[in-house]
């Protein structure tokens, strides 16, 4: 019941903040009877005040506020729905028209892209998929160290007391004649009990090294120092409490997903870098609205997945679906032929994974540092 409150709550959360960044031209409006501004008293020429920007109808009840709300989370109105269309079958076209002037008839990148990272998180929520679910197994070995030194000087005392006996019979061996294949047997004894001696000498220094004065060590690999106290502090954390960890990531990923965009742009202006024909606003558009396709993609698929709709198909999809919308925007928003688009995709999808690579980082660090 919690997981649904929240998820509904980040979806009206990304509807607004999606109407928040898009703008109102080109929306249909409702008749009013007003001749003048309620706001600054201009004489009005059309459904908004020319001076102030305010609309001529402003509404004065509970249900217009429910209307603003729906409004607002689902972009009911014209644009969304000519907009959406376009971004699933002819994404190309979509961003050419926008990046060219069309911008009244269609939801914005940013606008998309704030209400799919949204809804994405609201029905991750809803479903209760959380990284901080994950069994991440047993917790690294710690180690007392002084109990370790123990047991190991303990065990070298009765290997030396042992190696001073042969050596022992060594001695009595070779004061009497004939005993060259006796000597021989304890000369490799004395040998396999020097190998035993060094491993021992070997665990000591080990243990002087992890555990140091506290005589206590975590030998599970993780105690990296970088040496900025901060992000130390940060790593020994997650290393103590990972399933906090995880559940830190993907909220960083839920508040800094934006970062994908700025991250993303110069790869695509690597696919295109010998030209002056487009800028890095197109590249920005481009970028932005593929985000949004792929978000609203990982919504259906979570959905089919928690359904168990197909599932065998799942995983085909995720891999195919995405290539073949970039196929597509790429051919389509840069007028380039089939081969070249081909041969692009396959270089931004490798750039996507090494985008995807570094944000990671970036969230790691960002969860780190607190």
């Amino acid at each position: 019941m919690d997981n649904g409150i929240e998820g509904i709550g980040d979806a009206i959360t990304g509807g607004l903040a999606a109407r928040a960044v898009e703008p109102d031209h080109g929306e249909s409006a409702s008749e009013h009877s007003e001749t003048h501004c309620l706001n600054c008293s201009t004489e009005l020429i059309g459904t908004h005040c020319h001076y102030c920007g305010q609309k001529a109808h402003v509404h004065r009840s509970i249900s217009a506020i429910g209307h603003d709300l729906m409004h607002g989370v689902l972009h009911l109105d014209g644009k969304f729905w000519r907009t959406l269309p376009l971004l699933i079958w002819q994404p190309g076209q979509l961003t050419r028209r926008y990046i060219h002037g069309e911008r009244a008839k269609f939801v914005s990148p940013l606008g998309m892209f704030l209400f799919g990272v949204f809804l994405m998180f609201g029905i991750l929520t809803i479903y209760g998929a959380s990284l901080s679910n994950i069994d991440i197994g047993d917790r690294p070995a710690v180690v007392d160290v002084d109990a370790a030194r123990a047991h190991i000087n303990t065990q070298m005392a009765e290997v030396q007391a042992e190696r001073e006996a042969v050596d022992r019979r060594i001695a009595i061996a070779g004061s009497q004649p004939g005993q060259r294949a006796r000597l021989a047997e304890l000369a490799q004894e004395a040998a396999a009990l020097d190998e035993r001696i060094a491993e021992m000498e070997f665990g000591q220094d080990s243990l002087e090294l992890i555990g140091g004065p506290a005589g206590e060590a975590n030998i599970s690999g993780t105690n990296i120092s970088t040496g900025w106290a901060r992000l130390d502090y940060g790593i020994q954390k997650i290393n103590e409490n990972p399933g906090l960890a995880l559940y830190k990531l993907q909220a960083n990923f839920y508040k800094f997903s934006w970062l994908l965009i700025p991250l993303s742009v110069p790869f695509v202006w690597l696919l295109f870098f010998y030209t002056r024909r487009f800028k890095m606003y197109d590249h920005t558009v481009f970028v932005t609205y593929s985000l949004a396709f792929m978000s609203l993609f990982a919504i259906i698929l979570t959905v089919l997945g928690f359904a168990g709709m197909g599932i065998p198909w799942i995983p085909l999809a995720a891999v195919f679906i995405p290539f073949i919308h970039m196929y597509k925007q790429l051919r389509g928003t840069y007028q380039i032929g089939r081969i070249s688009a081909f041969f692009r995709t396959v270089l931004l999808s490798f750039f996507c994974f090494t985008a995807a690579f570094i944000f990671f980082v970036m969230l790691l660090t960002i969860g780190a540092l607190g």
